[in-house]
C-alpha cells in the first residue's frame, strides 16, 4: 500500500542495536525520525548517522525520539558505529534497525513488496532506494517524507527546523513561511476570521493580502 502525508505510519518489530523493538511502543506518545541507509560502510551514510548523533539532544528537547535503519544485520551496525564515533566524533546513542530481510524497507515503500532475498549479496546500488526520512507525530502519522540520493548527504538541520514548524503549527493556527526559522513571523491560517484573530493574537498582525496575514510566533 503507497503511504503518504497522514497514512499511518505501519507497525513493525525489529531488532536494533539497543534489543528488539515494537515500533509503535517505541514512539510513546512523542514524535518520532525513522531515517533510512542502503548498506553499512557507506561514506555518505557514516557523515550523516554522526551529525544525527551529535543533534539527538535537540530532538530530545523536543520530545523527538530518532532511529536509524540500514540494510544489514544488527552486527554489522554495531561495528559500523565505531567507524561513526572515529570519523565524525560522536557516539551513536539511538538505536539502529537491522533490515537485513526488507521487512521495514518494503512496509515503507522503499524497496517493492515483491522483492526478494536479505540483506546478502545486496549493494548499495541495489537499495539505493532505502534513502528516506520519515517523521511521524504522536498519533502514529506519517507527517513528512523526504527522499534523497545516495550522493547528497540529507539535511538534518532541516528536518530539525521542519519538526519545530510541525509542533508550533499544531499547537497554533498559523503556518510558517518559506525559509521560516524558530522565532520568525508566522502566518496565520486562511480559516481563522479576523474578529477570530483578535483575540487569538493579541498583538496584532500585518495584513498584506486578505489571505496573507503575517504576525509574530505565538508562544
Amino acid at each position: 500500500m503507497a503511504l503518504s502525508i497522514n497514512s499511518e505510519a505501519p507497525n513493525f518489530k525489529a531488532a536494533t542495536t539497543h534489543g528488539g523493538i515494537d515500533f509503535h511502543e517505541w514512539i510513546g506518545d512523542g514524535w518520532a525520525i525513522l531515517f533510512s541507509h542502503p548498506k553499512d560502510f557507506t561514506p555518505v551514510c557514516t557523515t550523516e548517522l554522526g551529525y544525527m548523533a551529535k543533534l539527538e539532544p535537540e530532538f530530545a528537547k523536543r520530545n523527538c525520539k530518532i532511529i536509524g535503519l540500514s540494510v544489514d544485520p544488527v552486527d554489522n551496525h554495531e561495528k559500523w558505529a565505531k567507524d561513526i564515533e572515529e570519523t565524525q566524533g560522536s557516539k551513536v546513542n539511538y538505536p539502529m534497525i537491522g533490515d537485513s530481510d526488507l521487512k521495514v524497507a518494503k512496509l515503507y515503500n522503499m524497496l517493492p513488496a515483491d522483492e526478494s532475498g536479505t540483506s546478502e549479496g545486496r549493494t548499495a546500488a541495489t537499495n539505493a532506494t532505502v534513502r528516506s526520512v520519515f517523521i511521524i507525530g504522536p498519533d502514529k502519522k506519517i507527517k513528512l517524507m523526504l527522499t534523497y540520493p545516495m550522493t547528497t548527504g540529507r539535511n538534518f538541520d532541516e528536518i530539525l527546523r521542519v519538526l519545530d514548524s510541525m509542533q508550533l503549527t499544531v499547537k497554533h493556527k498559523v503556518a510558517t513561511p518559506v525559509n521560516w526559522k524558530n522565532g520568525e513571523d508566522v502566518i496565520i491560517v486562511p480559516a481563522v476570521s479576523d474578529d477570530d484573530a483578535k483575540s487569538m493574537f493579541p498583538a496584532g498582525w500585518k495584513t498584506i493580502k486578505p489571505y496573507l496575514r503575517v504576525t509574530k510566533q505565538p508562544g
